[in-house]
């Protein structure tokens, strides 16, 4: 019985972690900042042509450089099969903002890096923990989000762009 307390636990905190959003949500309208300090308004993510990925993490974080470092490996066929942008949402604040231009630099990931110093757009999102990574359509609706990490879950992204990829051509 003790076993089966400790499950149901368990599963419902992880159905918590990974259903922060509601599938059906729209982008937040929020003013990031560019790496060389320009504006960028989230409605920019939107192109009514293309699905987008939205990942919010940090340099401190672990998981987060772990996930972004799969998605990389992988992220040129997605864009060739599927015409998504990826959008790499820095949550580090003013004292780390600093390190996060030569950190992507270094990495030499092909996102579109973005920064939310105030964590502005986190809480618009209704994020509590990073890595947060969601997918959203060509018109800016939530398709799919989770948190955390665990290798291979790039497998599922993939997943849920062919599932939207298929029902456009429905």
């Amino acid at each position: 019985m003790k076993k089966i307390i400790i499950l149901a636990v368990f599963f419902l905190t992880c159905g918590s972690l990974f259903a922060q959003l509601d599938n059906g949500a729209r982008l937040p309208s929020v003013d990031l900042k560019t790496l060389d300090g320009e504006t960028f308004s989230t409605k920019q993510m939107t192109t009514g042509e293309h699905p987008f990925i939205v990942s919010l993490w940090a340099t401190w974080c672990m998981p987060c450089r772990e996930e972004l470092d799969a998605i990389s490996l992988v992220y040129e066929d997605w864009v060739e099969e599927f015409g998504v942008t990826l959008f790499a949402v820095s949550i580090d604040d003013s004292r780390s903002a600093s390190k996060v231009a030569p950190f992507v630099r270094a990495k030499g990931w092909e996102y579109v890096v973005l920064q939310d110093v105030n964590s502005d757009f986190k809480r618009a999102l209704n994020v509590v923990d990073v890595p947060f990574l969601c997918v959203f359509d060509q018109y800016g609706n939530l398709v799919w989000s989770h948190t955390s990490y665990a290798q291979g879950g790039e497998e599922e992204v993939y997943e849920v762009l062919k599932k939207l990829q298929n029902k456009d051509k429905e």
